[in-house]
């Protein structure tokens, strides 16, 4: 991995930015040492080293039964609960998976991330036509959307193959020893993997909530864990920013941020690479946006945004800088075809790579942003698979941590997603809840 931060200095000063430097010297000791804001929920800080090889036997024997009893897999869980599965599943699938007739692997499908009545009612009328299995995904196991869609899941999970069979399909990814989902997976005797307690959901894609839905899609586990150890050395080992990329990263984005540029838009150039964005945002998001602090995360897809979103990027309000997650090779090739008439004037790209005209893109597009006043960091990687994804993912993981220090929020809890859970719960009419609702109500009509 690169970061090329050369095109956002300009933007700020180099004052905020050895400024930032020092002060995430202090701030690489309290997370490597452990004696920051929210040093219980530091798990995930040395996770690809501490993996227990006996979990990861387990995950890979049970992602093995997937594949040989199911065409699909539905993962049931939200926010960190199967964004990093599917960031990753995405970022390594072939673009057609699910219309290939020769694939092996199942197809995953995800559900309790929305409370959609359409979009569940038609996952019932298509597991009415496959084998299936479920992974589901949940510390407690009452999270409102997930629980929902794990009953109407598991009943017909039921009606279809039987009790017996069907508690053979159903993988729980759970706490420990408490929750309403433990306690149904020890009744029924599901294939039960732990969310470990002091790791939170939006850091948990390198363990049994991501691993395993990764595994039994297809990809090397041992690889994508690879690539996170690979990059934890990096990150851990040295605080000076020419070692450090996640240094590198947090400082310059921080000094943007304190030179006005609130909004930080990850920008990618592969449709694969979406749900990686979806992933990023939420990380940050959630980590950084408490106390009326924290740069608001973005996320676009080019070219196809450059034809929407690429506007107001180019001539819209100068609030903005954007992080590119650049690509440099593909996997596949095809080059344009020459054609004889030349009627749609394109025949000086005859010969040329879809992966090359896409650069060409990318270069041209950091470069009229940079003109209007837009501040540019590229991170790029060689290609797209397992140790390049489990290196950005720890990557990100720790410039996340980094950066939530540096503002002063803990970046490790969320209180403020609590709000909208308790304004439902009271609206929805459940028990305990009723004066809140009659407020509520009143404030609507």
């Amino acid at each position: 991995m690169k970061i090329d931060i050369s095109k956002a200095i300009p933007f700020t000063s180099q004052e905020r930015i050895k400024k930032n430097e020092t002060d995430l010297v202090l701030v690489h000791n309290s997370l490597v040492n452990g004696i920051g804001k929210g040093k219980e929920f530091l798990g995930w800080l040395r996770l690809p080293e501490e993996m227990d090889s006996s979990v990861i036997h387990r995950i890979k024997s049970d992602a093995e039964r997937i594949r040989t009893q199911s065409k699909l897999l539905v993962v049931i869980g939200i926010g960190g609960s199967y964004l990093g599965a599917r960031a990753i599943i995405d970022c390594l699938s072939h673009p057609f998976h699910s219309l290939m007739h020769d694939r092996k692997d199942p197809v995953v499908i995800y559900a309790g991330e929305n409370l959609s009545e359409e979009y569940h009612a038609g996952l019932m009328e298509v597991l009415g036509q496959y084998d299936y299995s479920v992974a589901v995904i949940s510390k407690s196991g009452t999270t409102t959307e997930p629980a929902v869609a794990f009953r109407v899941i598991k009943s017909h999970l039921e009606k279809k193959y039987g009790k017996e069979e069907a508690a053979g399909r159903i993988f729980a990814i759970t706490d420990a020893k408490r929750g309403a989902l433990k306690k149904l997976a020890d009744e029924e005797g599901y294939s039960t993997f732990v969310i470990p307690d002091n790791i939170g959901g939006r850091y948990s894609v390198l363990t049994p909530v991501g691993l395993l839905p990764i595994a039994a899609a297809g990809f090397d586990v041992d690889k994508l864990i690879a690539g996170a150890y690979s990059m934890m050395n990096t990150c851990l080992l040295s605080a000076d920013p020419e070692k450090n990329p996640a240094i590198q990263y947090t400082a310059i984005r921080n000094a943007l941020y304190q030179s006005g540029k609130t909004i930080e838009i990850l920008v990618n150039y592969l449709p694969s690479l979406f749900y990686f964005t979806e992933w990023w945002k939420q990380l940050y998001g959630e980590s950084e946006g408490k106390e009326n602090k924290g740069i608001f995360p973005a996320g676009v897809g080019f070219t196809t945004d450059l034809h929407s979103m690429g506007q107001y990027i180019q001539e819209g309000p100068r609030l903005m800088f954007e992080t590119v997650l650049s690509v440099e090779n593909s996997l596949k090739e095809l080059s344009v075809p020459i054609l004889r008439e030349d009627s749609d004037g394109l025949n000086f790209l005859a010969g040329k790579r879809f992966n090359e005209i896409n650069h060409m893109a990318e270069m041209g597009t950091l470069l009229a942003h940079v003109d209007s006043g837009v501040p540019n960091i590229r991170i790029s990687i060689n290609e797209l698979h397992e140790e390049t994804i489990g290196s950005l993912i720890y990557f990100f993981e720790f410039a996340c941590a980094l950066s939530g220090y540096l503002l002063g929020v803990n970046p490790f809890d969320q209180p403020g997603v609590e709000a909208y859970k308790r304004n439902m719960f009271a609206l929805i009419g459940k028990p305990g809840f009723e004066e809140e609702r009659k407020m509520l109500l009143k404030r609507l009509n």
